[in-house]
């Protein structure tokens, strides 16, 4: 009767649990069990028996799985079934078990594997090789044998050297017929089991970091190892728009519009240097309407007037003396008054645009002239595009029809039309001083930093005003 030749399995696991769960099935196997708790005592063992098998944890104390396999890599005094093996690259055919988030420590193996499963986890075993006749045996016909799958395992850490958990990576490989993913563990560590040989590529992606990825070639049955992915930190682009009230911008702009002023006394309030300026609300330009109208200066110039016309005998129908003054002052200021708030705020408010002149300053001369001269005719509205200026228009006939009533006249209709051209030609004419003359004597107000550039954003449209 043959003799049985006992199997023994050394099982380096620092779970104690795992080591009496694999002792336990082995058992029930017939196969003798050895547990180690930790790589140095497999090492300081030098009694131990010739092992068939060796399982082992990939992450144990201060030696890990990977470290031990070294170990008995560069020994020559380790002894594998009845074989003693003096080169390292031969251990490499020790069988090393995948243990729930462990890794298969042999990353070159190419030879075929055993599937079986404990406690629901998969793990890979691999018989040592036993020697007949000096040379290997092999164990089935390669040529009839089906390829057989891989895995791939690796570990993920973060931009400190820590191990980066719940880190998510997809696997896909290379024909991209369907992609894995699997989680990284409280080790950092990750497993793709049973992955057809052939080029893959691996994904990494954690919140709060960029994406990595790995790219590498599998060979059958091959265990491959990958080096430790490092997250980067994710670059983030945060945009920040400051934005400010409109009105309030408005308000400072017509605060500023207020204070400019020809040779530092003549109110030039109308004319705004900002080609960019916020559209004026009701509110400002009835006050704007207002500043301008009762301003000392405006007052004295029409007081000015009225003593020209009076001197002049202009309005005879006035008459001479305190009361023909009192009379053309009375109907001048009147129509100064009634004219200003009609176009630059009555109307303005009613379609919604702006009263103001933009002054241009760059472009040729032409453009320049044409651009001024237009101003009577075509204006910015509120929502910043060109359009006919209604509002210049309108005021222009209201005021002139108001202005028939209180002065002297023989042909109402025909000297409306007349007054109304004439009204409408002054703010062209506005426009052309205030182009090329008004913009170097008007002090205050507009600063430096406002002036215009040639930048295109703030021109006008030349295509919509020339």
């Amino acid at each position: 009767m043959s003799s049985v030749t006992t199997t023994y399995v050394a099982v380096v696991d620092d779970d104690e649990n795992i080591c009496r769960s694999f002792g336990r099935q082995l058992r029930a196997a017939r196969v003798q069990p050895v547990a180690y708790d930790s790589g140095e005592s497999f090492l300081a063992d030098t009694k131990h028996p010739h092992f068939g098998y060796l399982v082992l944890d990939i992450l144990l104390g201060v030696m890990s799985g990977i470290e031990l396999v070294q170990r008995l890599a560069a020994s020559k005094a380790i002894t594998v079934g009845t074989r003693k093996f003096s080169r390292p690259n031969t251990l490499w055919s020790l069988a090393l078990v995948l243990l729930t988030w462990c890794a298969i420590a042999s990353a070159q193996m190419v030879v075929p594997t055993q599937r079986g499963t404990l406690a629901g986890e998969t793990f890979s075993v691999v018989p040592a090789p036993s020697t007949s006749g000096g040379s290997e045996q092999k164990t089935q016909d390669t040529g009839t044998q089906a390829t057989p799958p891989g895995s791939v395992v690796g570990t993920v850490l973060d931009q400190s050297g820590a191990v980066s958990v719940g880190t998510m990576i997809r696997l896909t490989p290379e024909d991209k017929s369907a992609y894995r993913e699997v989680i990284s563990g409280d080790n950092g560590q990750f497993l793709f089991s049973n992955v057809p040989p052939g080029h893959f590529q691996l994904s990494v992606s954690s919140t709060g970091f960029g994406n990595e990825v790995y790219s590498g070639d599998l060979s059958p049955g091959q265990a491959f190892l990958v080096p430790p992915i490092v997250l980067s930190v994710a670059t983030v682009v945060t945009q920040v728009k400051v934005t400010v009230d409109p009105v309030e911008v408005a308000t400072e702009e017509v605060r500023e519009q207020e204070h400019q002023r020809i040779l530092s006394f003549i109110p030039n309030f109308y004319v705004s240097y900002r080609p960019d300026a916020a559209p004026l609300t009701t509110k400002l330009k009835y006050q704007l309407a207002w500043k301008s109208s009762t301003d000392v200066v405006t007052i004295a110039g029409v007081a000015f007037l009225a003593g020209l016309q009076q001197a002049g005998d202009q309005y005879s129908e006035f008459g001479q003396g305190e009361q023909g003054y009192a009379k053309r002052f009375g109907a001048a200021y009147g129509d100064a008054f009634v004219s200003t708030f009609l176009s630059g705020a009555v109307f303005p408010s009613l379609f919604k645009q702006d009263p103001r002149y933009f002054y241009r300053g760059t472009g040729s001369t032409k453009r320049r002239i044409l651009y001024a001269i237009s101003n009577s005719v075509w204006c910015k509205g509120d929502n910043g595009r060109w359009q006919v200026n209604y509002s210049n228009i309108a005021g222009a006939v209201s005021g002139a029809a108001l202005a028939s009533t209180y002065y002297p006249s023989t042909n109402q209709g025909r000297e409306i039309l007349q007054d109304s051209l004439i009204r409408m030609g002054e703010s062209s004419l506005a426009g052309v001083v205030q182009e090329f003359v008004l913009r170097r004597l008007t002090k205050g107000g507009h600063r430096k930093d406002s002036s215009v550039t040639s930048e295109p954003t703030v021109s006008a449209d030349p295509a919509s005003k020339p």
